[in-house]
C-alpha cells in the first residue's frame, strides 16, 4: 500500500493503525488524531504506621461469686448486713453472684429477715455449730469463689471489693484484724494462736481465726472435709492452705462492734484451737512436732548419759531409754511426713482439673 493510502486510511479511521501492522505494512509517518491529554496522577500515600491492636481489658478472676453467710439467731444483725451486702454487690455488676444464708437452727427471724432480702436460705432444723454451717454453705455455693463472713455484723462488705483485686495474686484472701477489735483477752489469746501457727505453717499469720475470707471455691470445696463443726474452722482452712502450697495474702480491715451476744466459747473454744492446730501441723508437716520432740528427747537422753558415766562410771537404763524414743519419734515423724506428701499428691488434683487459664504471676507466699 502506497504512503499516500496509509495516510488516507488513518486519517479515516484513527483505529487502523493495528490491522496494518498485522498486514505486514508499517505506516511512514503518523499523524494522530488528537493530542492525548496530560493525566496528572495523584502521588503515592506515604504508608501508614502499622497501628498496634488494642488489648482488651484483663478480666477478673472473680466472675462468680458466691457470698455464704452462717447465723444463727442474728436478727439484731442480719438485716443491716444484708443491705451492705446488696450494695457491694450491686457495684461489682459481677455475672454471678448470689447470697447464700446458712440458719443454724435460729428460734428469732433470721430466716425470714434473709428470705427477704432475695438470700437462698438453707436451714438446720437445730444447731450444728458455726463450721457445720459453713460446710454447708460452701457446699451450697454455686460460684466459682466463696466469700465468707459471719453473719453478727461484725465484718464489713466494704472491704470486699479490696479482696477481690487481691485475689488477682492470692488463693485465699484473709481479712485480718491484726490482733485488734475483741476483748483484751481474746486479743492476746489470737496473738499466741498466730504466732504457734505461724511456727507450725512456716509462714507469718496475721490473723488465724478471721471468719472473713474470699477463696477459691475449688479448693475449698476439697477441703470441706477437714473442717470441724464448731468456730475453728477459720483455723483448719488457713493452716490447710499454707501447708498445701495455696497463696494465701492478708487484708488488714477495722471489726464492727456487733449487737446481742457472741456464741465463742473462750476457753472450750481456745483450747480446741491448739489441738487442731497440732492435729493440722502432724497432718501436713508431721517433722516440725516430731523433729523438735525428738531433738528435746535426745538431749535428755544424752545429757542424762553424761551425767550417769561422769557420776557412776555406767550406762543407766533412763539414758537408753530416752535415747531410743528420740530415734523412735523421728522415724516416726518421716513416716508421716511421707503419708503427708500422698495427701498433697491428691489436693494437688484440684488444680489439674480446673480450666486452663491464664491468671499472670502469683505471690507464693503470704504476704
Amino acid at each position: 500500500m502506497s504512503a499516500n493510502l496509509q495516510e488516507l486510511e488513518l486519517e479515516v479511521r484513527p483505529n487502523a493503525l493495528p490491522s496494518l501492522m498485522g498486514d505486514g505494512d508499517v505506516p511512514v509517518r503518523v499523524i494522530p488524531h488528537a493530542p492525548a491529554a496530560a493525566v496528572a496522577l495523584p502521588a503515592p500515600a506515604a504508608p501508614l504506621a502499622p497501628v498496634a491492636p488494642t488489648p482488651p481489658a484483663a478480666a477478673s478472676r472473680v466472675q462468680r461469686l458466691s457470698v455464704v453467710i452462717p447465723a444463727r439467731n442474728e436478727a439484731l444483725n442480719l438485716d443491716r448486713l444484708l443491705d451492705e451486702v446488696g450494695e457491694v454487690l450491686a457495684q461489682l455488676q459481677l455475672p454471678f453472684a448470689e447470697v447464700v444464708v446458712v440458719d443454724d437452727g435460729s428460734t428469732d427471724e433470721t430466716p425470714a429477715i434473709a428470705a427477704r432480702h432475695g438470700a437462698r436460705v438453707v436451714r438446720h432444723p437445730v444447731g450444728l455449730g458455726n463450721g457445720a454451717a459453713v460446710k454447708r454453705g460452701l457446699r451450697e455455693a454455686r460460684g466459682d469463689w466463696i466469700v465468707m463472713l459471719d453473719g453478727d455484723g461484725q465484718h464489713p462488705p466494704a472491704d470486699l471489693p479490696a479482696m477481690i483485686a487481691m485475689a488477682e495474686s492470692y488463693d485465699m484472701v484473709v481479712a485480718s484484724r491484726g490482733g485488734r477489735g475483741g476483748s483484751l483477752h481474746r486479743n492476746f489469746a489470737n496473738q499466741v494462736y498466730n504466732r504457734f501457727a505461724s511456727y507450725v505453717s512456716g509462714r507469718q499469720i496475721p490473723d488465724l481465726t478471721s471468719g472473713y475470707r474470699l477463696l477459691r471455691a475449688d479448693v475449698a470445696k476439697s477441703l470441706v472435709w477437714l473442717l470441724p463443726n464448731t468456730f475453728s474452722y477459720p483455723t483448719t482452712i488457713t493452716m490447710s492452705m499454707l501447708r498445701g502450697g495455696w497463696a494465701v495474702g492478708f487484708h488488714p480491715f477495722q471489726v464492727r462492734q456487733r449487737k446481742g451476744k457472741s456464741h465463742v466459747r473462750l476457753f472450750a473454744d481456745g483450747s480446741r484451737f491448739f489441738v487442731i492446730i497440732l492435729r493440722i501441723a502432724t497432718m501436713f508437716a508431721p517433722l516440725r512436732v516430731f523433729l523438735p520432740t525428738s531433738l528435746v528427747t535426745g538431749a535428755i537422753g544424752f545429757a542424762w548419759y553424761l551425767h550417769t558415766w561422769l557420776t557412776e562410771g555406767r550406762f543407766t537404763n533412763m539414758a537408753l531409754l530416752l535415747l531410743t524414743q528420740a530415734m523412735l519419734m523421728f522415724a516416726l515423724g518421716l513416716i508421716a511426713e511421707q503419708i503427708a506428701a500422698l495427701r498433697f499428691q491428691g489436693l494437688s488434683q484440684v488444680d489439674t482439673q480446673r480450666a486452663p487459664r491464664d491468671d499472670g504471676p502469683r505471690a507464693d507466699a503470704a504476704s
